[in-house]
């Protein structure tokens, strides 16, 4: 499963560029050419984004990445609970 979410990620990537590029190149007269570029674009992005984050939370459940200490954890906020 994991292979297969990082083979998402890199297409989906590379949609973000591609398409991105393509929106930003795109002449202003075709504007349905230029908003399909950019929805593709939106698309590819959440979905990088999307894989990207399953695959860092995966690698820290299976050890193979240390958790980020850069993250707030519930226990160290000592105001909430009371």
């Amino acid at each position: 499963m994991a292979k297969m979410i990082a083979i998402l990620n890199v297409v989906a990537w590379s949609g973000f560029w591609a398409f991105g590029y393509l929106a930003l190149t795109s002449d202003a007269g075709e504007a349905g050419r230029m908003v399909t570029a950019v929805a593709l674009a939106a698309v590819g992005a959440g979905l990088g984004m999307w894989a990207w984050f399953w695959i860092v939370r995966h690698t820290e459940q299976i050890g193979y990445a240390k958790p980020s200490a850069s993250r707030a954890r519930f226990e160290l906020d000592e105001g909430l609970g009371g």
